[in-house]
């Protein structure tokens, strides 16, 4: 999606036009991750008037970028369309502003969200690229057995 098509806070824009950054929205979330190599991060600010914090992280974060690139660890980044943002975090289970995603060859890793001071950030950021990919965590009813009075396993 072209940036000027997209109405955001100037610093969400700044992160697609001098940080190589991609809007992400339903239309084009699929192939963002099928063209993936390597980590990428995909951050949900959501409405920065209610989360003013979002824009530290949208400051933060291509700074981050640039210790873990000197650490040998890069990530592209890319910001979710804020008019979709909560429907497509939600799709990941995530309800948190902001949010930090982690994906890996187009595969979930981890999330991280809300605001943290830097030597935290570089901590949890280190951790996050270190992870494995894994299941998405999800926003839903707990699966039980009709039988988990009899069985403990369902």
């Amino acid at each position: 999606m072209p940036h000027t098509q997209v109405q955001a806070h100037p610093l969400l824009t700044r992160l697609i036009c001098h940080h190589h950054a991609q809007w992400l929205d339903f239309d084009n979330l699929a192939a963002w991750l099928a063209g993936q190599a390597g980590d990428h991060v995909l951050l949900f600010a959501g409405d920065p008037v209610a989360f003013p914090e979002s824009l530290d992280v949208a400051v933060i974060l291509p700074e981050l970028q640039k210790v873990s690139a000197a650490r040998h660890k890069p990530f592209g980044i890319a910001v979710a369309v804020p008019e979709n943002a909560q429907a497509l975090a939600e799709t990941y289970g995530s309800r948190r502003w902001p949010t930090l995603m982690f994906f890996r060859d187009g595969q979930y890793v981890s999330t991280l969200s809300g605001m943290h001071d830097w030597t935290d950030y570089l901590d949890l950021l280190a951790q996050a690229l270190d992870k494995p990919v894994s299941r998405p965590p999800t926003i839903g009813i707990p699966v039980v057995s009709a039988n988990a009075a009899v069985s403990p396993c369902h």
